[in-house]
């Protein structure tokens, strides 16, 4: 039996990155997409509460089937596995992303939120991202990496609970891919403000991506500045280890 690739994505059904993922997905496994019906960009874990979701079979043929979905990429995630596949998929591959989604990226993403409902429901999962926000941006590369990772990850599986962010320079060729670390990196955010036609203010949200160790040679920016795709593991439990100890010395507990 071919594995069973469940895609999604955050950029949107007609996106070029889903569109090159697909490509080399089919050569691989049966492939079914549910993905956004537009742009879903930074909205991390986002779920869909107060309004019906809609699911809407846009084609179907031998070894694919495309579904688009009124709801973010966590919500295409939850309903293909509750509700659209017959069987639970072998792997989930959410992107390619129009842009990076490294360092502190990764917790606003919507691409890696929709890996990390993967994980939440027991499925390996892998994010992918290309360095290139534009419309007309060149996935060839990208798409080699992600077919070499997916490769990978469907012979050696992954630990329960955890998935794999991939982010990819834009580099012809990409170097290779390596094993990271996120690094420490924060946004500087900044808000212009303007006023609308009846003297209102409103706000754009802007800003810069600021690395915080610049120095350091085993991160995903260290990597992708040197042209090799970064391979960082996540995974779900985010209790902080080393501070319990800390935590029970200092009489936090009753």
């Amino acid at each position: 039996m071919r594995p069973l690739i469940l895609v999604t994505n955050d950029d949107g059904i007609k996106a070029g990155g889903l569109e090159s993922l697909v490509k080399v997905l089919k050569t691989i496994g049966d492939v079914v997409i549910v993905a956004p019906n537009e742009s879903y960009s930074g909205m991390s874990h986002a779920i869909t509460v107060k309004t019906p979701l809609y699911a809407k079979l846009v084609k179907e043929k031998e070894g694919l089937k495309l579904y688009k979905v009124n709801g973010t990429p966590v919500d295409c995630v939850k309903l293909a596995i509750n509700v659209l596949l017959e069987r639970k998929p072998d792997l989930l591959v959410s992107g390619i992303n129009h842009g990076t989604n490294s360092s502190i990226s990764l917790h606003y993403s919507g691409t890696v939120g929709a890996a990390r409902e993967g994980a939440l429901n027991q499925v390996p999962a892998i994010g992918f991202s290309l360095l290139n926000y534009s419309y007309g941006a060149d996935f060839s590369e990208a798409a080699r990496i992600a077919e070499h990772v997916v490769r990978s990850v469907l012979n050696d599986k992954l630990p329960a609970g955890t998935f794999l962010n991939v982010n990819i320079p834009d580099a012809h060729p990409v170097k290779g891919a390596k094993i990271a670390r996120q690094s420490k990196g924060k946004w500087i955010e900044e808000f212009v403000e303007r006023e609308d036609p009846r003297g209102r203010k409103y706000y754009w949200l802007t800003g810069h991506f600021e690395n915080m160790e610049p120095e350091a040679k085993d991160t995903d920016e260290y990597y992708l500045a040197k042209g090799y795709a970064a391979i960082v593991p996540c995974h779900l439990d985010a209790t902080n280890f080393n501070l319990l100890p800390y935590l029970k010395e200092q009489n936090y507990e009753l």
